[in-house]
C-alpha cells in the first residue's frame, strides 16, 4: 500500500510538470502572435505559434498538440482574430495538422533523424489539408466564386502552406534542444545519457538542414 501511495505522488508530481511546461509553451506561443504577425497575402499571414505548440508535441505527444491548438485558438479567437469561428477552425486545423503527425513520428523513434521525417510529414500533411479546406471554405470567408479560389490554390495557398510548415520545421529543429536542456537543468524532464559521435554528426546535419529552410523560407516570405 504504501509503495501504491508513493507511485501515486510522483506521478502526481510528473503530471504536474507536465502541466506547468505546456502552460508554459501555450502562454509563449499565444504572446507570440502578439508579436510575429507578417501579412503574406490577403488574409494570409504568417505566426510561429505552431512552432511552441510542436515542442510540446515531441515532449508529451499528438493530445498535447490537439488541446494546446483549441486553447490558444480559443484566445485567439475572442482576443485579436478578426476571422470569426471560421477562422478559429482552420487555425486549429493547420497546427493539429502539422503538429500531430510530427510528435505522433517523433514519439516512437526519439532521433533526430525521426525528428526530420517527423517534420516532414507534419508540413506535407498540414498543406493537404489547407489545400482541401481553403477549397471548401475560402469561398464562404471571402464571398468569391469557388472557382476564383481554385485558381489561388497552386499559386498562392501551396507555397505559402510549404514555407510557413518549413519555417516552422526549422525553428522547432533549432528550438528544441535547447529547449530541452533548459528544462532538464530545471528537473522538469530526465537527463540524457552522453550522445555518441554518430548522433553529435546527426545533430550537426540537422541543424544545417534547419537553417537552410529558415533561410529559405524567410527569403520567400520576405519577397512575397
Amino acid at each position: 500500500m504504501e509503495h501504491a501511495t508513493q507511485n501515486t505522488k510522483v506521478k502526481h508530481r510528473v503530471d504536474v510538470k507536465q502541466l506547468v511546461v505546456l502552460a508554459l509553451l501555450s502562454a509563449m506561443g499565444f504572446i507570440s502572435l502578439f508579436l510575429v504577425d507578417i501579412p503574406v497575402y490577403g488574409f494570409l499571414s504568417y505566426e510561429p505559434k505552431d512552432i511552441f505548440i510542436t515542442l510540446g508535441g515531441f515532449l508529451y505527444g499528438p493530445m498535447a498538440t490537439v488541446c494546446m491548438s483549441v486553447v490558444i485558438s480559443f484566445l485567439e479567437f475572442v482576443t485579436i482574430s478578426t476571422t470569426g469561428p471560421i477562422g478559429l477552425l482552420m487555425n486549429i486545423l493547420s497546427t493539429v495538422a502539422f503538429a500531430a503527425p510530427a510528435a505522433i513520428i517523433y514519439r516512437r523513434h526519439r532521433t533526430m533523424q525521426a525528428a526530420l521525417v517527423s517534420l516532414l510529414s507534419g508540413t506535407l500533411l498540414m498543406t493537404v489539408v489547407m489545400l482541401l479546406w481553403n477549397y471548401l471554405v475560402t469561398p464562404l470567408y471571402m464571398g468569391t466564386p469557388r472557382e476564383a479560389v481554385a485558381a489561388m490554390l497552386l499559386p498562392i495557398f501551396l507555397p505559402f502552406n510549404l514555407a510557413k510548415a518549413g519555417l516552422n520545421s526549422a525553428l522547432t529543429l533549432l528550438l528544441y534542444k535547447p529547449f530541452v536542456t533548459m528544462l532538464r537543468m530545471l528537473h522538469f524532464v530526465e537527463p540524457k545519457t552522453a550522445p555518441t559521435t554518430g548522433s553529435r554528426r546527426v545533430s550537426l546535419f540537422s541543424i544545417l538542414v534547419a537553417a537552410f529552410l529558415l533561410v529559405t523560407c524567410i527569403a520567400f516570405l520576405m519577397v512575397h
